[in-house]
Parts: structure tokens; C-alpha cells; sequence
């Protein structure tokens, strides 16, 4: 477009003028997609930004501290830029990230050991560790009154979330003691289905909920536990809907009209999280968010699944994966991506019922202008540029999901009046 912009002010034959102005009657979305314009920050939007409680329902900056630092922080100061990870605190700082709910996950595949409660249990005390090692950061929030003073302290207030029920190996007493140790919110699966939820990447086992998994929702609910439906089949999260008596949460999910990946929420499941007072906290992985890159993704966690089987050795599973990765290339696509599905979650389920959950560190490909965790105020002004009021952008960034906590917290008071 620029091209042609310079062409016309040097004066161009009367047939290209001509077509230049001719309506562009053959435009796709597609098309209309690789042409918007990047978000600039405005003082406005930096200003509003700043009055939000921001709170990002998913981050695995514990899993990849596992992975690339051996679970050190001798090894990776988060206190200084870490450029190789998606999160350090002085770009926390940045987005102004009032509140975290970082990830407590392991691999499906550690439940075929009988360890996901074990290696569940290392990641949570990692999580403790890097809230104890920066107290100037972090601090431990267990309510959304914590939360709130918190913030107000300038602190990051920190919870953690559980990604995968394969992590309490068909325990209901682990549930409870995860609870215990800060865990507010459990995934009910992740890329494989249980004997008691269906994950929307495996083969169906139970149709959705078994009676177990109708009962792990049930004890969450009297926790104060929220659930969470990322990960889970649609059959599964209209079970969930039916029977848990609080507002649930999808913490790091999209929307399935926008993106046709089986990891999105349909339509048909926004209206009855609508119903049920809940929020889906969108997620900014590219292969999920982006039309064309989640087609291509569709196949991806039956891959892993595969190779995992072929090449049992770590190190070999890893060669291979990437190499399929980069056999694979998807579009990162832009922000813009990630604000339509926002836009999407606001029309079908309204401005109430959605959030932010990056996957930040968790994932490969990220959108352009969402790169790592300063970018948040980008977000704010994408938003101010569609029309959104401060109010209705407050919401999406944080108020949302506090009255979805303190709802399940109210509910939770309740039901631990009657007895179990």
C-alpha cells in the first residue's frame, strides 16, 4: 500500500489510477487481516493500563525454569532480563502484571510412572521458592481479598493453578492438600483424556465427566478451588457447566469460531459460561489464535503423543519434536488475532465473561507486539482502539476473574456448612 501511495503522488497512468480506486469487491478477512496496521501505545492507554489490576490466568515460567535453568534461580536471576524466557520481573514490571497464576504442570505422560504428584509437588515448591526468593516481587495471595492488598502494596499477588487432573492420580485427598499448599485452580485435563474427563485432544473415554470427575468438581467446589475447562473436550465442559455449583474458569483458552483448534471454546459452551457466571481468559499461543496456524496445529499433540512413544529417551523426543516444528511452520500472526477473539468472547458471552491467559512460557510462537510479558499495555490500547471504555477494559484485564473468585469463594463458605 505504501508503494502505491508514492506512485500516486508522482502521478501514475490513468488505467492504474484507475484500478488503485477500483473497490476492492474481492477482499477476504485474510487479506484484510495481513494489513492492519501495528498498536501504538498512546499516554492514554498507558495511563489507563496502569490504573487495571492486570491478572494473567497462565504462565509455565515454572515448567521452563525446569527445563532450561535445572529449577535454579542461582542458574537464571529472573531479577535481571532473561531474554530467553518469555517472563523476568523487570518486564513483569513493565506490563504492570498485578496478579499471576503460574503453572504447577507436568506431562500427561508422567501419570504412566504413578509420579505426577510428585513431580506436581516439586513445581509447587518451586513456585514457593521464587515467591520466597523475591519478596520485594511476590507474595503469596489465597483470596481475592489477598489480592487486593497486594496489589495495593506494588507486590505481583501470586496463586497457583494445577494443569491437569492426571496430577492428583485419582486422589481426592491430594486434591485437598494442594489446595492447602496455594493451588487455586485445577485444569481438569491437559492434552490426554483421564479414566474420569475427556481432554479435546485424545479420544474420548467417559463422554465428558465420569462419576469420579463429577466428584472432583464437586470437592473443588467446597475447596474454593476453581475449575478450570482449557484442555477439555466440549462434552467434559458442558459436564462441568451442569453440575459445579460455582463460576468456572477457562484459564488459557480461545475461541473455537475465530480458530478451529479443538484446544477453543465453541460458541454453544460461551452462552452457558455466560449462564454460569464464569470467564474465558484468552490465550495468545499462535496455533491457537490464528485461523490459519491452528488448521495446521490441529494434528500437533497427537504428534507428541507419537513421538513420545517412538523416542522414549528425552533427548531424542526432542530432537524429532522440533524437527516436525520446523517442518511445520506457522504463522506467529499479530495482536490483532488475539483481540478478535476477545471481541468474539465479548459478543457471543458479553464484556463480563472474558480475560487474559497468555501461555506465556509455555509456548513456542507467540503473536507480533505480544512477545513477553511487558506487552499487557498493548493489549489496553488494541482494546481503546476498537471502542472499548475504561470500565469494559478494567474487566477483561482483571475484575473479571476477582468476581469469579470471590464468587467461588462465597460458594465454598457455603457448602462447607453442610456436611460432607
Amino acid at each position: 500500500m505504501r508503494i502505491y501511495t508514492q506512485k500516486l503522488q508522482h502521478g501514475i497512468p490513468g488505467l492504474l489510477l484507475a484500478l488503485f480506486f477500483m473497490p476492492a469487491a474481492q477482499s477476504t478477512p485474510a487479506a484484510e487481516k495481513t494489513v492492519r496496521k501495528p498498536v501504538i501505545l498512546t499516554d492514554r492507554a498507558r495511563q489507563l493500563h496502569q490504573q487495571c489490576l492486570v491478572i494473567d490466568g497462565h504462565n509455565d515460567l515454572p515448567w521452563t525454569m525446569r527445563e532450561k535453568a535445572a529449577s535454579s534461580f542461582k542458574q537464571a536471576d529472573i531479577a535481571e532480563p532473561q531474554p530467553q524466557f518469555h517472563t523476568d520481573i523487570p518486564r513483569l514490571k513493565q506490563g504492570n502484571v498485578g496478579a499471576q497464576f503460574w503453572s504447577a504442570y507436568v506431562p500427561s505422560d508422567t501419570q504412566k510412572e504413578r509420579r505426577s504428584a510428585h513431580y506436581t509437588l516439586e513445581q509447587i515448591d518451586l513456585i514457593h521458592r521464587m515467591i520466597k526468593r523475591y519478596p520485594e516481587t511476590f507474595e503469596m495471595a489465597a483470596t481475592a481479598d489477598d489480592i487486593d492488598r497486594i496489589h495495593q502494596s506494588g507486590k505481583i499477588a501470586s496463586m497457583i493453578g494445577v494443569e491437569g487432573g492426571h496430577s492428583i492420580e485419582n486422589s481426592l485427598s491430594l486434591l485437598r492438600v494442594f489446595y492447602g499448599l496455594g493451588v487455586r485452580y485445577m485444569t481438569l485435563t491437559h492434552s490426554d483424556s483421564l479414566d474420569w474427563a475427556d481432554s479435546a485432544t485424545d479420544t474420548a473415554i467417559s463422554d465428558g465427566l465420569s462419576p469420579f470427575g463429577e466428584e472432583v468438581v464437586l470437592t473443588m467446589n467446597r475447596l474454593g478451588m476453581l475449575v478450570d475447562i482449557s484442555h477439555v473436550s466440549p462434552a467434559t465442559m458442558e459436564d462441568v457447566l451442569r453440575v459445579s455449583k460455582a463460576p468456572i474458569i477457562a484459564s488459557h483458552s480461545s475461541a473455537r469460531a475465530i480458530a478451529d483448534h479443538p484446544r477453543n471454546v465453541p460458541d454453544e459452551i460461551l452462552v452457558k459460561v455466560k449462564q454460569n457466571g464464569g470467564v474465558v481468559m484468552v490465550n495468545y499461543f499462535s496455533g491457537f489464535v490464528v485461523p490459519e496456524s491452528a488448521k495446521q496445529m490441529i494434528e500437533m499433540f497427537q504428534v507428541r503423543r507419537e513421538l513420545k512413544q517412538k523416542y522414549p529417551n528425552e533427548t531424542d523426543y526432542n530432537r524429532e519434536y522440533n524437527r516436525w516444528q520446523n517442518d511445520h511452520k506457522m504463522k506467529p500472526g499479530t495482536i490483532h488475532d488475539v483481540v478478535d477473539h476477545i471481541d468474539h468472547i465479548v459478543k457471543v458471552a458479553g464484556v463480563e465473561h472474558v480475560g487474559i491467559g497468555s501461555d506465556f512460557d509455555g509456548v513456542s510462537t507467540l503473536p507480533a507486539q505480544l512477545e513477553d510479558v511487558s506487552t499487557y499495555p498493548l493489549i489496553t490500547q488494541a482494546l481503546l482502539d476498537r471502542g472499548y471504555t475504561d470500565q469494559q477494559i478494567k474487566l477483561i484485564m482483571g475484575q473479571n476473574l476477582m468476581r469469579v473468585l470471590r464468587k467461588a469463594e462465597q460458594v465454598a463458605k457455603e457448602l462447607q456448612q453442610t456436611a460432607e
